[in-house]
């Protein structure tokens, strides 16, 4: 998908405030973290990580208080691309959580590497 312009210069303003993880390091450590898909929930639908929750991008910095109350909770955000997902976070972080990353590369990355997704 090609960005625009705006949007792409919203992340790169933000990248910096914002951790990152590889795939390869989510899966070294998933015990530890919740994951997180901030993708439509037509995305959502069309397949996603296991173990993931879904707290869409338009409502999560609404609920994620609700559900994840204690502010210490590591999470792991993804989206599509690691683009929604390092937004998300980076609010997350404004919001006063402490350990929220971004998903490096979001669902493609994942798919790239052949690893298996689910369905609901």
């Amino acid at each position: 998908m090609k960005h625009n312009p705006g949007f792409l210069a919203l992340v790169e303003s933000v990248l910096p405030q914002v951790t990152e993880v590889t795939v390869e390091q989510y899966q070294e450590a998933m015990q530890a973290w919740t994951l997180l898909d901030v993708r439509e929930d037509s995305e959502w639908q069309n397949g996603h990580l296991p173990r993931a929750q879904h707290l869409g991008r338009g409502i999560i910095e609404r609920d994620i208080e609700t559900l994840f109350a204690d502010k210490k909770t590591p999470l792991v955000l993804y989206c599509g691309g690691g683009y929604r997902s390092a937004l998300a976070a980076y609010n997350l972080q404004v919001m006063g959580y402490s350990k929220v990353v971004s998903l490096t590369g979001g669902y493609k990355a994942w798919l790239e590497r052949q690893l298996p997704i689910e369905h609901d």
